[in-house]
């Protein structure tokens, strides 16, 4: 838990400090994971080569967009002087664009072995430093919203160099880690199958929040501030039971490679006991991530996002009035993809057969 929030963290500093300028102003993952629960170790270093080419190498698809920042805003019909703003910040922040994957990658390493505190150290470090920086640049310097990308892009790459530093000085990678491989240059498509699913289910879910502050956008500039403050907040409350979705995934991945369906399904009913409220629905994603399922969560948050949440959230925003207090109705979303989860891991996911069936 701690290890996400610090990872979060440096985004919602800048965002923080950003916000005294003025109202203008996951797939490897998967893989690593039952591959070291079923006790290749050396198969996880592997997997994580593979990783790092293809995640640089989806840093062009990335970029391409990026650079595009201020002709996509405007299209959506966004205010132009906040186009212009996000496009100067991102064209600085997008050098860090690999440092980010990297730093993921790292993390995600570490924690299907059971490692955790390396990454809270590191995150604790380079999120002080980045306050400072940014505190630095934006009030003493008053470099605005360039200072502030400056400051970001810097904490991303400071993030990734000390955990790998960390990691070289204490032998973290020894177990798995047999040197670069060519073997990490084939089979990409098993990965990417598993990525495809993986990535849709993601972007289907934060992409909801995304498009609403588009929509903010295109009520007033205050609305879309308003709207920055509540997502950034959400995701400080969203780290929490994150944290415990982390550990669920890794752990029911670990049974599942190593052929134990019993401790498969024990794992994942403690964390649906250390579930509430609309955390259900996290916790769920996380057991349906854990036993390769990825198509199916990819499936309940589109229905549930884009079918259910839209079509009731956008026309209290705008024909009924309520702003960004009708795009908070779009939560309606999460208790479909709850039913429907539930329903899929009672019915599957914790079935003996279907878990001994899922990676052999």
């Amino acid at each position: 838990m701690a290890s996400q929030f610090m990872g979060f963290a440096l985004g919602f500093v800048s965002t923080v400090f950003c916000g005294h300028l003025g109202k203008v102003e996951l797939a490897g993952v998967s893989l690593a994971i039952a591959t070291f629960g079923s006790g290749n170790h050396m198969r996880v270093g592997v997997i994580l080569q593979r990783a790092i080419f293809i995640l640089l190498l989806a840093c062009f698809p990335c970029w391409a967009i990026l650079i595009n920042t201020e002709p996509i805003l405007l299209l959506v019909r966004q205010e132009p002087e906040v186009a212009r703003l996000a496009q100067t910040y991102v064209q600085i922040f997008m050098p860090s664009l690999p440092a980010v994957f990297l730093y993921s990658l790292e993390a995600r390493y570490l924690q299907n072995q059971g490692i955790i505190w390396p990454q809270v150290i590191t995150g604790f470090v380079v999120n002080l430093l980045n306050a400072l920086i940014n505190y630095i640049v934006l009030f003493p310097l008053k470099l605005g919203v360039v200072g502030s990308a400056v400051a970001n892009s810097f904490s991303e790459f400071a993030m990734a160099a000390i955990l790998f530093a960390y990691m070289m000085w204490k032998g973290l990678h020894k177990a798995t880690w047999g040197g670069w491989s060519k073997e990490s240059l084939a089979d990409w498509g098993s990965f990417i199958r598993l990525a495809i699913p993986s990535m849709v289910m993601l972007c289907v879910e934060w992409w909801t929040y995304e498009i609403g502050g588009f929509l903010a956008g295109l009520i007033s500039e205050v609305e879309l501030g308003a709207q920055s403050v509540v997502y950034q907040l959400a995701n400080v409350a969203y780290m929490f039971p994150l944290g415990f979705s982390v550990a669920g995934s890794v752990r029911v991945g670990n049974a599942l490679g190593a052929g134990d369906s019993q401790q498969a399904k024990l794992s994942a009913q403690a964390t649906l006991f250390f579930s509430i409220s609309s955390c259900l629905a996290i916790f769920f994603e996380s057991i349906i991530r854990g036993a390769g399922k990825q198509r199916v969560g990819a499936i309940c948050n589109f229905v549930g996002f884009y079918c259910i949440g839209f079509p009731i959230g956008i026309p209290l925003m705008f024909a009924a009035k309520q702003g960004i207090m009708g795009k908070i109705y779009m939560s309606l979303d999460w208790y479909f993809y709850l039913c429907v989860s539930a329903m899929y891991i009672h019915d599957h996911l914790l079935n003996k057969n279907e878990l001994e069936g899922n990676y052999n």
